[in-house]
């Protein structure tokens, strides 16, 4: 069975994934995903470099809770997400989050959920390198109101 949820420090190939996720399953109509990439600038700095640590079992438990969120909310067949961690470059892939349904529409959805719960309530701590030196990446207020807009709150709003 494929895993729901993935930590590693190597890239991901997106056809690859998309593929395994919908393999043999002829109910699905719909596929969305969506991919993040490191940006090379930050709070109108330039970010040489973005560093992501974790706590491992923790982090994909607390992943886990979100996709079962999700399966309990919207009309899904699957979910995937695939989190990279460890010193990344800018233009890198960081994040896929993959989710399939019959219709387009919960697929939207629950991306888009599962991708505003990760942006809030999974357990990364990125560090930026930028000319001014090193430096924690803080919670954004526009990530604790795309979260509300499902009902519910994060921890640190």
């Amino acid at each position: 069975m494929l895993a729901r949820v993935v930590v590693q420090i190597q890239d991901f190939d997106l056809s690859a994934e998309i593929s395994v996720l919908r393999e043999s399953d002829k109910r699905v109509g719909a596929v969305c995903s969506f991919v993040g990439t490191v940006r090379d600038r930050n709070e109108g700095d330039q970010v040489a470099t973005l560093e992501l640590e974790h706590y491992p079992v923790m982090t994909e438990k607390a992943i886990e809770g979100m996709i079962d969120a999700a399966m309990a909310r919207f009309d899904i067949f699957a979910a995937r997400v695939v989190h990279r961690v460890g010193l990344l470059q800018p233009m890198d892939q960081i994040v896929l989050v993959a989710v399939t349904s019959a219709h387009r529409g919960e697929s939207f959805q629950a991306c888009e959920f599962i991708m505003d719960y990760l942006k809030t309530q999974a357990p990364f701590w990125k560090k930026e390198d930028t000319p001014g030196g090193a430096r924690w990446v803080d919670a954004r207020v526009s990530d604790d109101v795309a979260l509300a807009r499902w009902g519910l709150q994060a921890p640190n709003a």
